[in-house]
């Protein structure tokens, strides 16, 4: 399953979010780098985030972020037993 730039362009995003705390937010400054900020109004036209520039992880959103922080857990101790 090939993963389109934009999916692993939103996945960075979703990267930022801390899945432990609801309470933290980003803020995607106009400076940042295009491709960070078409992902940002990406997320947020697909309801996963609150603001266009960032805000916060929407109930789905916090959704989305546990299968990620879990994906990545699995792939970060594989990645160990490896080395």
């Amino acid at each position: 399953m090939p993963l389109s730039k934009d999916i692993l362009d939103e996945i960075r995003v979703l990267t930022q979010f801390n899945p432990a705390s609801a309470l933290e937010g980003i803020k995607v400054h106009h400076t940042a780098d295009h491709s960070t900020i078409a992902a940002t109004e990406r997320l947020y036209a697909k309801e996963l985030i609150t603001l266009p520039d960032g805000g916060y992880l929407t109930n789905s959103g916090q959704e989305v972020i546990r299968h990620l922080d879990s994906l990545v857990t699995v792939l970060q101790c594989k990645e160990a037993l490896v080395a």
